[in-house]
């Protein structure tokens, strides 16, 4: 053979974009390549992106995490396929094309539905190009053929024969409700759209008088003083002492001509406050409820835009909320209603896209009832059907489906899927249907129009799991719906747990008799070293293609598995995605150095194992066992870690550094032999390693005498129950501790790389024979010239159990006595261990000190404390350690 040259530098940026092409041309990503076709297959689809976004960390690890568990199971040999797609995303995407139609100084109202949607199709097509090249360059092996979008025209007809089965199964119904309404998107929101943020602001104290009477009233607390506009009651508890007498009394509602009863409800705390509780029906949801039980009137004040109605004083009309209270609370004092403000803090809800204050508003709209289809979804999961990972969140899923609430959703937007009804304005007939039509079923009127709001994006997204795959009627079976259908795995942040996960799985069940998949892992979020979710407003947001750019994909690939533990965020800087590109650098060094040395070499056919063989390829056994294992229970950290040990430590700190032993002194069949074995052991560790670095053990591969076809197909290390050697590994780790302790002592005795230490080691019989078979190989790793090996059971121990000018260090099994009095001055070498004796000691006082102190212990965080004792003990550890060497020397 020849030696192979790898390039001196490790530089992603010279082969990712070129083995990724070559996996997308060759056909590596599609199921059809499968090895073994008899296993069933794996199948993941991917969260959808907003088709307007860029892809931010958390896309970075969401698919990061996705693509290891996509690459392991394609390495398995099964059918395994990650369907790509974009998501049309209603709001967010309509805010874009607003933004810019306003900063060319136009509207969407003024450009009409159709030239706005011409519009928003462009920009979809600009930002689906951006997010298409960014999933090519982390490296997502997606299959790209079959890749879909929420409104291409497929899935559109699969959201259009849900819409009509639904109602049709009596589950869609259409009435004016409360809803949450953004003033500034112009749109209903569900509940689970509104994120709620503890915020500063104030309790407002008014008197309300009752009906003629001057003196007498009643004192209560809003925090919203301009919705009493919309007041049609005050309710006091029917069990209130206070307020019995006043049955059938009303009150003179503040700024108005309207008189409103006193009603008395149980819902009221009476130990609240005063105990008198202003009804608004239209704008809050507690009160809603009381107005349905006491058939009160229900007065909406708001316009769609957030300013007060005709339904106010005049005075009030077209003020925003704002203004409104301003007025509202001047008027007020003027008027002797206002008693007093205090400042509060409260929950106040906002829009999860635009984030503007939620306003409860009444108006009519398309709800889904949720609580048949969420008993499905929670019966299957207590069939075992979804398993989640980790557990704890089956806790959060149960609590949600048993308190589910009906599902708004039509939203005000023209960018979606429009809703299937038209009504006749004739004979005002509701329509509802799969096909458009031109003319009332019902009197033949052509005077129909369609309802001109669109589905919330979630309604789209919840049949992603079956719609991808050709889904588009009850019934329905396609190719692909009967091989992939249904997929294996959802993995997905724990934030759209509500908003997607647990409508697929309702979803999946209505339409296809079938959970959508088997396993759900639920992973963390993405947050700085702080713990602060990342944001623009922080400015600690991380650009993960500027992260690819400095340190490659797989840099950022390894480092998020590595630190994406079950159940904790993922806390990360730039700095922490160093580990993961100088892990993808000792790969390609080790790699280098394996390859360049190749001249001359021969591969022999069966080659024999020596002892250090044996214990790699136990060692190897041991890893892909443990890999294995992690990647079937979603624990990537552990998997990460493990090849992590297993390459770094096993692989390049102690075998690359046995071999040696053949490579510099053996003949030359020992070289071919060994080199047989060392190249072996490198491509094993390279398909181990592939998953979580996939594009740097590709390159490496491709240069390998020994590769076979591509690594992305090649088959994944599988445990071997002969392979698994116990007893090489406990000799081999014996030798390790021999070793280890001569280099540390090397290290704390200054003794260059250079000096070849003279040592004797005494050991059991079966330590001996250990280290007598590998008596060149301890030689080599721990730098020693002259190495006597005694066996200390045999005969009478010498008098001088320590060798003069020695210092001596027990294993287990054997003591080992380096003759430092050879390599370095004593004397300066005393001197040198009673400073750091006198360091040592001034540190555990301080150490004892501290937590001896009371105050410290009961109040610093106890990971603190624990980090202060293990300090000490590893401190006092090494001190009799020195003593030791002092007392030796």
């Amino acid at each position: 053979m020849n030696s192979i040259e790898l390039a001196k530098a490790y530089d992603p940026k010279s082969f990712e974009d070129r083995i990724y092409a070559m996996w997308k041309d060759s056909g590596a990503f599609a199921p059809e390549t499968a090895k073994n076709t008899n296993e069933p297959p794996f199948v993941v689809v991917i969260p959808p992106p907003n088709v307007t976004g860029v892809l931010h960390l958390g896309h970075g690890l969401n698919n990061s995490l996705q693509d290891i568990i996509v690459r392991f199971h394609r390495m398995r040999g099964a059918p395994t396929l990650w369907v790509p797609g974009t998501d049309h995303a209603g709001i967010a995407t309509q805010n874009v094309v607003e933004r810019k139609l306003k900063a060319q100084g136009k509207s969407r109202r003024e450009l009409g539905r159709e030239k706005f949607l011409e519009e928003t199709w462009k920009v979809k097509n600009e930002h689906h190009a951006v997010i298409t090249k960014q999933l090519e360059k982390i490296g997502a092996s997606v299959d790209w053929k079959r890749e879909r979008f929420t409104m291409d025209e497929g899935l559109s007809h699969a959201v259009r024969e849900v819409f009509v089965t639904l109602y049709e199964r009596d589950l869609l119904y259409k009435g004016n409700y409360l809803v949450n309404w953004c003033t500034s998107c112009g749109t209903a929101l569900a509940d689970d759209e509104v994120e709620h943020e503890d915020t500063a602001g104030k309790m407002y104290h008014i008197r309300y008088f009752f009906t003629g009477e001057k003196d007498k009233y009643i004192e209560i607390a809003t925090t919203r003083p301009e919705t009493l506009l919309g007041d049609t009651a005050v309710a006091v508890h029917p069990e209130d002492e206070r307020y019995s007498a006043l049955k059938g009394k009303t009150l003179r509602l503040p700024l108005t001509e309207r008189d409103i009863p006193l009603i008395f409800d149980s819902y009221v705390e009476r130990g609240f406050g005063t105990g008198a509780l202003k009804v608004t029906p239209a704008h809050d949801p507690n009160d809603w409820e009381l107005a349905k039980r006491h058939k009160l009137a229900v007065i909406n004040i708001l316009n769609p835009d957030g300013t007060l109605n005709d339904e106010v004083p005049e005075k009030y009309r077209g003020l925003s909320v704002a203004k409104a209270r301003n007025a509202v609370i001047a008027d007020l004092e003027a008027g002797g209603w206002f008693v007093k403000d205090e400042p509060i803090k409260h929950s106040v809800g906002h829009c999860y896209r635009c984030h503007t204050v939620i306003e409860p508003f009444l108006s009519e709209q398309w709800f889904v009832k949720m609580k048949p289809l969420a008993e499905k979804a929670l019966a299957s999961w207590q069939k075992g059907e979804i398993i989640f990972y980790p557990k704890k969140w089956e806790n959060t899923y149960k609590h949600w489906m048993e308190n589910i609430r009906d599902w708004c959703v039509s939203r005000q937007l023209w960018w979606g899927h429009r809703i299937p009804a038209w009504t006749c304005a004739d004979c005002g007939k509701l329509t509802v249907s799969r096909n458009d039509i031109t003319k009332c079923p019902s009197c033949g009127s052509a005077n129909v129009a369609q309802d001109p709001d669109v589905l919330d994006t979630w309604f789209s997204s919840w049949l992603w799991p079956f719609s991808t795959l050709g889904w588009q009627k009850v019934g329905d079976s396609t190719p692909d719906l009967e091989r992939y259908y249904p997929t294996t795995a959802l993995i997905s942040a724990y934030d759209i747990i509500f908003f997607w996960i647990s409508r697929m799985i309702m979803a999946g069940l209505e339409f296809t008799g079938k959970a959508p998949f088997r396993d759900v892992y639920i992973h963390s979020l993405v947050r700085d070293k702080q713990g602060r979710k990342m944001s623009k407003s922080l400015g600690n947001g991380l650009d993960p293609l500027e992260l690819v750019d400095e340190f490659g994909a797989d840099a950022m690939k390894f480092t998020l598995a590595f630190m994406c533990a079950q159940g904790q965020d993922v806390l990360v800087d730039k700095d922490s995605f160093k580990m993961g590109s100088k892990f993808a650098n000792k790969v390609w060094n080790a790699s280098r150095y394996i390859l360049m040395n190749l001249e001359g070499r021969k591969l022999v056919e069966t080659p024999q194992l020596l002892s250090a063989d044996k214990w790699i390829y136990s060692r190897l056994n041991s890893a892909a066992k443990n890999i294995r294992e992690a990647f079937f229970s979603y624990r990537y950290n552990d998997a990460a870690l493990c090849a992590y040990e297993f390459f770094w430590n096993d692989f390049c700190d102690w075998y690359v550094e046995a071999t040696k032993l053949s490579m510099k002194g053996g003949d030359d069949a020992e070289k071919d032999r060994a080199t047989t074995v060392l190249l072996d052991v490198l491509d094993q560790s390279l398909k181990l390693l592939h998953p979580l670095l996939p594009f740097v053990t590709e390159e490496i591969y491709q240069k390998l005498p020994n590769k076979q076809g591509m690594l992305i197909t090649s088959r994944y290390p599988e445990y071997d129950e002969k392979r698994f050697d116990p007893a090489e590994e406990k000799k081999f780790s014996t030798l390790q501790s021999l070793v280890s302790m001569v280099r540390t002592l090397r290290s704390e005795c200054g003794i260059t790389p250079d000096k070849k230490l003279r040592a004797l080691v005494r050991a059991g019989t079966e330590q001996e024979k250990a280290f007598t078979e590998n008596e060149g190989l301890i030689k080599l790793l721990a730098g020693i010239g002259e190495l006597a090996i005694e066996n200390s059971t045999s005969g009478e121990r010498p008098a001088d159990a320590r060798p003069q000018g020695s210092i001596g260090m027990a294993g287990a099994g054997f003591e080992v006595f380096a003759f430092v009095a050879e390599a370095v001055d004593t004397q300066a070498l005393k001197k040198k261990f009673a400073n750091d004796l006198e360091r040592d000691r001034k540190y555990i006082e301080g150490l004892r000190a501290k937590l001896a102190n009371e105050q410290f212990v009961k109040n610093a965080p106890p990971e603190l404390v624990a980090e202060q004792k293990t300090k000490l003990e590893d401190t006092q550890r090494r001190t009799e350690k020195l003593n030791s060497y002092l007392r030796d020397l």
